[in-house]
């Protein structure tokens, strides 16, 4: 936060887990809340105020009960909500279809309560930021959308509240995920380069080897997530989703990525 506190001369952190981006059989319930720690986190980074609102759904109780599509909502639910059609299907949208509709339809609605005039997203969710940026550009918000590079444990971990669910051995394995990237990028500019399928099936092996169990490993288009044939003809998004045994019960669903071209960062 730090190193964006010059864009803006007051900076403002929501703090809400928006139920609509999970399904039924998803970690909604056990998704870290540490209220008190993320205060003084963000205070410490030089926020000035925190936004914690109980619930962004009218009528709702926090548990998106009164969200028309769910389980006993009434007939006077939440009903309205924002699609970014194509940028949503691919990746994560895959195998959670349901996570962008609450994505977008919350953040418009932190636009609208706040009337922030920069966005900063990390670009550990990069298809979030995408999706977001070209709404923003789409319904004339007057917003700038920032991508904030990935935060990394010392370990190289991308940073998550969701890592301390991890087993400590699954903590280990994880690992696997930012080393098949940096992986990705050493042989970017081999010749021959690699294709793309070439690429996310070995990253895929790795991650399996590590006791992984992949969700997706794709290479695509880093401006509009598309397939491509060449990864050297333009800016190219290695992206991953991954689940890892957790402590509590089930798995944990980690993300990384990285983008292979010359002189940019993640």
């Amino acid at each position: 936060m730090l190193a964006y506190r010059g864009l803006c001369d007051v900076v403002v952190a929501s703090v809400y887990v928006n139920p609509t981006q999970f399904s039924a059989n998803e970690d909604f319930d056990l998704y870290p809340r540490e209220v008190e720690g993320d205060r003084a986190k963000l205070e410490e980074a030089g926020c000035c105020t925190v936004f914690e609102p109980r619930s962004l759904y009218r009528g709702g109780n926090g548990d998106a009960s009164n969200v028309v599509g769910r389980e006993g909502a009434s007939p006077n639910a939440h009903e309205t909500f924002v699609q970014v059609e194509r940028l949503q299907q691919p990746l994560c949208g895959k195998s959670r279809p349901h996570f962008f509709k609450g994505v977008t339809t919350i953040v418009s609605k932190l636009f609208n309560i706040v009337e922030p005039d920069v966005a900063v997203f990390g670009r550990k969710d990069y298809q979030q930021w995408r999706v977001i940026t070209r709404m923003v550009r789409d319904l004339d918000f007057a917003v700038e959308v920032v991508g904030m590079p990935i935060c990394r444990e010392a370990d190289g971990l991308a940073l998550s509240s969701r890592n301390a669910r991890l087993t400590p051995e699954a903590r280990q394995a994880a690992l696997c995920i930012p080393r098949a990237l940096e992986w990705a990028k050493s042989v970017y500019t081999s010749k021959p380069a690699p294709s793309p399928a070439d690429l996310a099936s070995r990253i895929g092996v790795i991650i399996k080897d590590a006791g992984g169990l992949v969700d997706y490993v794709e290479v695509l288009n880093a401006q509009n997530l598309q397939p491509i044939l060449d990864i050297t003809a333009q800016p190219a998004l290695v992206a991953v989703a991954a689940h890892f045994p957790a402590r509590d019960q089930g798995s944990v669903r980690l993300i990384d990525n990285c983008v292979l071209e010359s002189n940019v960062g993640e």
